[in-house]
């Protein structure tokens, strides 16, 4: 990402994350799929691109250990104040490498966060991301559909394929199943589903999916 679209990013992301209460925070459904690996991960399980904290939420009310993470200081500050059970919180840019140990999670949630970055970066978080989970671990993700037109897929000027420019001058990338397919190949795709999201005002067009770091021998 250029420094550019990485500062805007990051201004974008916080005037979006207003002061909100812990009882205006709502879930969706969407990982209610995978609740066995959840319940079965015996380590923390890392949410990245937490935001207001809709899915760390949902895994506090699962039992389970929770270190959410997001670029935004506001974003982070709401989640220390509504979450004050929250295992950890880290405030950092993808971009800049993950402060996890190798092999460290069972599990990694990255809902909605994948899908600002160009190629190269896109291939660096995720290698970043296979890095710190364990053999056999979960990534478990949405991102957006090249179908979301109420989004803004196909609009804009087109950076590279399927990457968009946004009004606000940041960048947001479109997936299909190929692309799913291409940019997750060092993983196992265990389900992918196109679907419709109806949590904010105009409904949203997305993939569903969860990944498996391949077992790795030594």
């Amino acid at each position: 990402m250029s420094d550019i679209y990485r500062d805007n990013s990051l201004k974008y992301w916080n005037e979006t994350h207003k002061d909100v209460k812990r009882s205006d925070i709502k879930t969706d459904d969407w990982l209610y799929r995978f609740d066995d690996l959840i319940e079965a991960s015996a380590s923390p399980i890392l949410d990245l691109g937490c935001g207001g904290g809709n899915d760390t939420l949902y895994l506090i009310d699962k039992g389970k250990n929770v270190i959410s993470c997001d670029q935004s200081p506001k974003a982070i500050q709401s989640i220390i104040k509504n979450f004050p059970e929250v295992y950890d919180a880290k405030c950092f840019n993808m971009l800049d490498g993950f402060p996890f140990e190798d092999g460290s999670f069972e599990i990694v949630i990255a809902d909605l966060c994948l899908h600002y970055f160009r190629e190269d970066d896109t291939r660096k978080i995720l290698k970043e991301i296979y890095r710190i989970l364990a053999n056999g671990g979960h990534l478990i993700f949405r991102v957006n559909s090249i179908n979301d037109i109420n989004h803004g897929a196909g609009q804009g000027k087109e950076i590279e394929h399927h990457l968009f420019e946004t009004e606000s001058h940041t960048i947001k990338r479109f997936f299909d199943e190929a692309d799913i397919r291409e940019f997750f190949k060092d993983f196992d795709i265990e389900f992918m589903n196109e679907e419709i999201m109806t949590r904010y005002s105009l409904e949203k067009r997305l993939y569903r999916c969860c990944v498996q770091k391949k077992n790795v021998r030594g």
